[in-house]
């Protein structure tokens, strides 16, 4: 089988339909779609089974976190490729055949990224240099403020038209290389939440492969994230942090983040 594509969903009702229905337009032959829905109380999983018989889903009667969640979906995927996408995502024409062709002309590249638009079409920073705990903390001052901690680790100053190899992309959209996976494993189930994204690239390099950001394909993302309202009163903020907390430990920095990317040649197109 030629790709496999996992999505998860947790009460994702308003996503479904548009997330399927534009996945469905344009999948190559040889293509399974694969659902987690970590323990939905609205009628998600009614909705999938009575409209899209086509998709392999899976039941978990509680919430597992996403990276738990994902690893159910990596381990019965079938496909040579794996792309991973959030439900809240609406895959824009021509994008995974311009993933999948990135993956199979660039042999070194594990792991593959598209642009994500949100709503109203403008670019979120979704490819990024390795996070620092002074970025993290950027991320909650005001925009003017975030701009000078952000400029250099979220590539605010790049056009972000052109390919290019970065650290990481967020996991609303990672394409993974099977041998790439079977090489280096799954997302790390400590983190139930938070930078399992991250981490998954990170270990991506540490094992000789290149995480390729690809503009070309373009992916409508709604973000729905959890960690927006008041910190304080959101459980999710202080998952995520503990997530971070677990990322920091376990690749042994904070301020001085791994550098790869001055050592890889430019990728083909």
């Amino acid at each position: 089988m030629l790709l496999s594509i996992v999505l998860l969903t947790w009460n994702s009702r308003p996503f479904i339909v548009n997330c399927l229905d534009a996945l469905l337009t344009q999948l190559p032959k040889e293509t399974e779609i694969i659902i987690i829905d970590n323990g939905s109380t609205d009628d998600s999983i009614q909705i999938i089974q009575q409209q899209y018989p086509q998709v392999r889903l899976v039941c978990n009667e509680t919430n597992q976190g996403v990276g738990p969640a994902r690893n159910q979906g990596l381990k019965i995927a079938q496909g040579q490729y794996i792309l991973i996408l959030d439900i809240d995502t609406i895959v824009q024409p021509n994008a995974i055949p311009l993933l999948l062709h990135s993956m199979e002309t660039n042999p070194q590249v594990g792991l593959v990224g598209a642009k994500l638009l949100d709503i109203n079409y403008q670019l979120q920073y979704t490819c990024r240099n390795f996070p620092t705990l002074l970025g993290k903390f950027g991320r909650q001052l005001p925009l003017s403020l975030q701009n000078h901690l952000l400029n250099d680790e979220e590539l605010r100053n790049w056009s972000h038209e052109t390919r290019r190899h970065v650290g990481y992309v967020i996991g609303a959209c990672q394409m993974i290389r099977r041998t790439a996976m079977q090489e280096i494993g799954y997302y790390d189930d400590h983190i139930f939440y938070g930078p399992e994204d991250v981490d998954y690239c990170l270990r991506m390099w540490q094992a000789g492969w290149q995480v390729l950001y690809v503009p070309e394909a373009v992916i409508l993302h709604l973000e729905q994230r959890m960690t927006r309202k008041r910190f304080w009163r959101n459980r999710m903020f202080w998952i995520h942090l503990q997530g971070l907390a677990w990322y920091f430990w376990k690749h042994q920095y904070l301020f001085r983040p791994p550098q790869f990317l001055e050592l890889k040649p430019s990728p083909s197109h």
